[in-house]
């Protein structure tokens, strides 16, 4: 239990509780109290409360409720994962199979969910600085309004990058309004986003505690100015290399964040003190719910094997895919500390685990193989677990979703120097990343300058019937084995699709049932029922009404 993290606990501050965002087209807010904003007073400590009332938002990042988390979208249309129907279920009117095989349209749920959750935040935002930024607000003696400004005006730029990064132009509001905003172009945004981080990291506090944690201080600012950095060439066409390496370069010169010893450490159980984590979304299972992707991902039966509370949803379906497994080297231990396979069994380690759909009373194991990405057994793909399941868990883990650490800086700042022909030096930092990964093998850690620049071990093409149709482009076509050393490390944790697109072979490689797509794909729809409420909203290019 994380007591320390204040903004975690569900007593946020009484204009959060009395405010409700009606729609996020236009942005503003309906009264559901008596109490109105403007008659409301407010106390010392107040402020510490509205901040976190604009954090605590997300928690929806991770919530897998019908399969609709952020980071569960952000996954599965891209070559790492896939969440295919079988006999349990989990087709949902084709709803993940679109994600898949890049069909989604402007009625996506998970398009929906993503714009809902990036301008809820955004309007929060608005609304704290709004709040605690006047003349006559009563500050505590322990509040600093200067930081808590600049916080709050980090978390919106993080919101506003995932709007950028997801769906191109967009509405730019930066005041509590009733408005219908129209869209801002996509360059717009990153240069509002570029230009709020620089103005406010040094405000924000250099320190790392335990009144920091899950909050932005100074060095997570640049963890996220050195992300927007590094797709800089996909927002606006100019590449910024050099400014993401120097974001990369303060985090690691600061000193106060190393890598853990192992690589499980930052996904365990109250993970709180891991070494490398530099912004993480803190999670409870009493006071902070919503972390419950094993629900997801594990098969019903796996419930005996972990002591669950509840059981996870039907057979599962986050899974990972075969291509993808397939690229690791078998001595990497990263292979199974992120991905669950082979016979299962109950708690005691003995006992087997029995199919209950189409092995109904067979032994379930779990197998690296699918027919295609649409329809599979109840036990055929690896299921990821790359966060640890505690014994006895409940519906809602207690581990701490990681936002940002340290393996990324690094590989930030490699990727950078490989682009800006410093293969070598890249291949250091590799280096330094996959030490961890092979302490059994340490001569297989060592990765060169020239072999970062080798095609990807993926094996791109469309497979049907369990046979693989290969394609004849192997894709990326520069860097492949950088790419691939991202896969490895990060796979699960949101970066999978901006690496696709930055690689340059998000809609031109083909997986499992994904056949190459179309460009626009690399964005997403602007939500029809957003579009259809607001007339000074236009959709997205090529995306046609349903």
């Amino acid at each position: 239990m994380k007591k320390y993290i204040r903004y975690t606990i569900v007593l946020l501050s009484a204009s959060f509780l009395m405010l409700h965002t009606e729609s996020c087209t236009d942005l503003s807010e309906k009264i559901y109290s008596d109490i109105a904003e403007d008659t409301y007073k407010y106390e010392p400590g107040d402020a510490t409360k509205e901040v976190g009332a604009a954090y605590a938002n997300l928690r929806r990042w991770t919530d897998a409720g019908a399969g609709l988390g952020i980071c569960i979208a952000q996954a599965i249309s891209t070559d790492e994962a896939v969440f295919p129907a079988n006999g349990s279920g989990w087709d949902d009117g084709g709803n993940f199979r679109r994600m898949h095989q890049h069909k989604w349209t402007s009625t996506q749920e998970h398009v929906k969910r993503m714009w809902d959750v990036f301008y809820r935040g955004i309007v929060l935002c608005n609304n704290v600085i709004s709040i605690i930024n006047k003349d006559d607000f009563p500050y505590a003696a322990n509040e600093n309004k200067g930081e808590l400004i600049a916080e709050t005006r980090t978390l919106r730029a993080f919101y506003y990058w995932y709007i950028l990064d997801n769906f191109g132009d967009a509405p730019l509001v930066t005041e509590p309004s009733g408005d219908m905003p129209a869209k801002t172009p996509r360059k717009d945004i990153y240069d509002y986003v570029v230009k709020e981080l620089k103005e406010v990291i040094e405000i924000l506090p250099a320190t790392k505690s335990k009144a920091t944690y899950g909050r932005f201080n100074r060095w997570a600012a640049k963890a996220l100015l050195a992300n927007v950095y590094l797709n800089a060439e996909v927002y606006t066409g100019q590449a910024e290399w050099n400014a993401c390496i120097k974001e990369c370069n303060d985090i690691l010169a600061s000193g106060l964040y190393q890598l853990d010893t192992d690589y499980t450490d930052p996904f365990k159980t109250n993970n709180e003190n891991s070494l490398e984590s530099i912004f993480a979304i803190p999670f409870d299972d009493i006071y902070a719910t919503g972390f419950n992707y094993h629900l997801a991902s594990l098969h019903g039966a796996n419930q005996r094997t972990y002591n669950l509370e509840g059981s996870p949803w039907g057979a599962g379906a986050y899974k990972g895919t075969p291509q993808f497994i397939d690229t690791y080297d078998p001595d990497d231990i990263r292979l199974h500390a992120t991905w669950l396979g082979g016979p299962q069994f109950e708690a005691d380690g003995k006992t087997p685990l029995l199919g209950s759909y189409d092995l109904m009373g067979k032994p379930l194991v779990f197998v690296n193989k699918m027919p295609d990405g649409v329809f599979t057994s109840e036990a055929e793909g690896l299921r990821w677990l790359k966060y640890e399941v505690a014994m006895g868990s409940k519906w809602t883990l207690n581990n701490d979703y990681v936002l940002f650490r340290l393996a990324q800086v690094y590989l930030m700042k490699a990727e950078c120097l490989l682009r800006t022909n410093k293969a070598d030096d890249a291949a250091e930092l590799v280096t330094e990343v996959r030490k961890r990964a092979f302490k059994a093998n340490p001569e297989k850690a060592v990765v060169t300058g020239a072999q970062l620049q080798e095609s990807s071990a993926y094996k791109y093409g469309t497979v049907k019937d369990y046979v693989l149709t290969p394609q004849t482009v192997q894709y990326p076509e520069k860097y492949g084995r950088l790419y691939d050393e991202l896969g490895w490390e990060l796979c699960g944790e949101t970066f999978r699709r901006r690496d696709m697109i930055r690689f340059g072979h998000y809609t031109k490689a083909a997986w499992l049932s994904h056949s190459p797509s179309e460009e626009f794909r690399t964005l997403y729809p602007i939500p029809q029922d957003i579009v259809d409420s607001n007339p000074n909203l236009e959709q997205n290019p090529d995306y046609v009404a349903d």
